[in-house]
């Protein structure tokens, strides 16, 4: 026979090979839907969706900003380096002195703490 006839005598594909090849269409689809959803959640695509106007521009990170530290706040908004301290916020502006931390342990740390390891 001749390739030609071949052809015109081949039997149409049984069900279960256009099924197997639905499920798998199916599934490749599936498959490419399901990565793009985790793409857009995860945020991996979103310089390519801007979201608006939601937030502004940050004015000191702009190109043609100034450079920090060359305009003095108004006069209003200055602290006065001479006004007195009230007692009830000396508390606060006390340096904080303690031991300096370490990256060693003290000898007998673990002994001195409380727990279920420790009994």
């Amino acid at each position: 026979m001749t390739q030609r006839k071949q052809q015109q005598t081949r039997k149409p594909a049984s069900d279960h090979v256009r099924r197997n090849t639905a499920i798998a269409a199916a599934t490749a689809v599936g498959a490419v839907a399901a990565g793009l959803g985790a793409a857009l959640s995860l945020g991996w695509l979103d310089r390519f969706f801007p979201k608006g106007d939601a937030e502004h521009a940050a004015a000191d990170l702009a190109a043609d900003a100034g450079t920090p530290g060359t305009t003095r706040a108004p006069d209003a908004f200055r602290p006065d380096p001479t006004a007195p301290v009230p007692a009830s916020e000396r508390e606060g502006l006390r340096p904080a002195t303690g031991p300096a931390p370490t990256l060693v342990a003290t000898r007998g740390e673990m002994a001195n703490q409380t727990g279920a390891a420790n009994g």
